[in-house]
């Protein structure tokens, strides 16, 4: 063991994101809770929002999360209306889910997110846009590290 000095918990870059994560789900619940889903369920949203139908396993890819954490939160979308699930004609094991007229509806409600967030940073767009980029190549570039080690 070397005598390494360790580094506080609030200048660790791992904790303030993680932090800086839950911050933003707290401010987000209120409004989210008026559409009537949890975040996870939002993220899914968000998701099939970029495309048409796709498989729980390419939403949850894109998520970076475990399909058993995706299809829990993708049958509470289906009971509530926002999406649908089939099966794949052309592999039984995919289920695909696409979503719903109701479900689409939401993309225009959920813009008050970004807004909110903007709003209560007082950052500006270019700003914003900055810090999601700065976040975005951190990102990309941990899974990269990590897709190299074979995860």
């Amino acid at each position: 063991m070397t005598d390494t000095p360790t580094i506080p918990l609030d200048g660790q870059l791992c904790y303030a994101i993680y932090s800086a994560s839950l911050a933003i789900q707290r401010l987000y619940k209120p409004l989210l809770d008026q559409m009537g889903v949890t975040y996870t369920q939002y993220l899914v949203l968000s998701t099939l929002w970029e495309g048409e139908e796709q498989t729980v396993g390419a939403i949850a890819e894109r998520l970076n999360l475990e399909p058993s954490t995706v299809t829990p939160a993708v049958k509470r979308l289906e009971a509530a209306g926002f999406v649908a699930r089939r099966r794949s004609t052309t592999d039984e094991r995919q289920v695909l889910v696409e979503a719903t007229p109701k479900g689409r509806a939401l993309r225009s409600d959920s813009a008050c997110l970004t807004q909110k967030l903007q709003a209560t940073l007082g950052l500006g767009a270019a700003r914003m846009i900055e810090l999601n980029q700065l976040v975005s190549d951190l990102t990309r570039r941990l899974n990269d590290h990590l897709a190299r080690r074979g995860r």
